[in-house]
């Protein structure tokens, strides 16, 4: 059964060749794809942020009580 094709954009980026090694040893070793490390990576990164920024909002808002 073929796989679905998700809604997708294409991306270039520049990796330093550490991190692209780095990148490869971890995909072979987990068995996923390099996008689906990235995107997983990528949405793990952005989605601490957002609680970062979540929690000082709310001390902010305590402070101003």
């Amino acid at each position: 059964m073929p796989r679905v094709k998700k809604n997708a954009t294409p991306i270039t980026i520049k990796m330093d060749q550490a991190t692209f090694d780095r990148l490869g040893a971890f995909c072979e070793h987990s068995g996923q794809p390099k996008t689906v490390a990235i995107e997983r990576a990528v949405n793990m990164y952005i989605d601490r942020y957002d609680d970062m920024v979540s929690t000082y909002e709310k001390k902010e808002a305590g402070k101003r009580k």
